[in-house]
């Protein structure tokens, strides 16, 4: 039997390997909010774990660049989440207030470009506004 890993867990490999983004949209001339989380392929598994534990239903991508500098790059695995309900419901309460160093204000400066940057679709300012409206403060399903 597999061993469910926690939330804790998780915040610890995206304090190292996770980031923060934004992905731009050419059709809507946007940018969109984006959380990844990118490892070496052999972590594909754990990659899955975390996709799993989060209830998240999205891809898991394969990457193979070998890069143009003669390096031996391996293969990546990434977890991109980018749906508005995604990113409002499970990726900010999971991370709100439990990151810590660099990892924590790189979260805040992404919830706050995605409440200031007029590319940034206006559903997804919602998100902000809970944000600044304390409404995470209250939200206990990660801890």
């Amino acid at each position: 039997m597999q061993k469910e890993i926690s939330y804790e867990y998780i915040r610890g490999l995206v304090e190292g390997e996770g980031c923060f983004t934004f992905s731009p949209n050419k059709i809507s001339n946007s940018t969109i909010p984006a959380f990844s989380i990118r490892m070496h392929i052999r972590d594909k598994k754990l990659i899955g774990m975390v996709r799993d534990r989060l209830k998240l239903r999205n891809k898991i991508y394969e990457y193979y660049y070998p890069g143009n500098d003669g390096a031996k790059r391996g293969a990546t695995i990434t977890l991109i989440v980018r749906e508005i309900g995604n990113i409002k419901n499970v990726i900010v309460p999971l991370f709100y207030k439990k990151l810590i160093g660099n990892k924590a204000d790189s979260f805040e400066k992404w919830l706050d470009k995605i409440g200031s940057d007029p590319l940034v679709p206006s559903g997804y300012k919602f998100i902000y506004k809970l944000y600044v409206g304390g409404f995470y403060d209250n939200d206990h399903r990660f801890d």
